[in-house]
């Protein structure tokens, strides 16, 4: 694969966003890179050029939806205060439970199994990737003292489960009402418990 510049050519960033978007309709699972040049107005030979193969392709559409989940992420970075781990939880279920999302979310649940399930292949680390960095946003979003202590990293860790598990339960019923109530009483019941801190 090409080495990974820090200024891709503007045809290589065109070809980047029509193949995100078509794999974001599409999925990876399936993903040929035939079909992907011809619904993007390319060709095979000018992707494997660009992306060295079809791994190095996925490994960039990959890196392309992370930057669309880590957007969220560094808005909740960048509050001049910890908001508390169930403000925060509550911006990022809003986010998540957007039905706009469902493509993109549809794609991270993909990409997070098959890193489980193909360690060795292009998802490598993505799901660990993901895991890190959501338990770090939530990590900023505690005041220090609970931050620093080992409750604190249960209660962020316990935070992303519920977050994570109600985003399946949404993307494979698409009940956002039933979800979001389960999602907003787990959330009132860390309110709660942090307030017998």
């Amino acid at each position: 694969m090409p080495p990974k510049t820090a200024n891709p050519s503007a045809r290589q960033t065109q070809l980047l966003e029509a193949a995100y978007d078509y794999a974001l309709a599409h999925g990876l699972a399936d993903l040929s890179l035939r079909p992907l040049a011809e619904a993007i107005g390319s060709s095979t030979r000018v992707l494997m050029f660009l992306f060295g193969n079809k791994d190095g392709l996925v490994r960039a559409l990959l890196e392309r939806a992370r930057t669309d989940e880590l957007a969220l992420l560094d808005h909740l970075r960048q509050s001049d205060a910890p908001v508390g781990l169930a403000s925060a939880a509550e911006q990022v279920w809003t986010w998540l439970a957007a039905e706009e999302r469902r493509p993109l979310l549809r794609l991270w649940a993909e990409a997070y199994a098959r890193s489980l399930v193909e360690p060795d292949g292009p998802w490598a680390g993505f799901a660990r990737s993901t895991v890190d960095d959501w338990l770090d946003v939530l990590a900023l979003c505690q005041p220090q003292p609970e931050r620093d202590s080992g409750d604190g990293a249960t209660r962020r860790t316990l935070t992303l489960a519920v977050l994570r598990g109600a985003l399946l339960d949404l993307l494979a019923t698409n009940d956002e009402t039933r979800v979001s109530k389960a999602v907003r009483r787990q959330l009132e019941l860390l309110r709660q418990e942090r307030g017998k801190a």
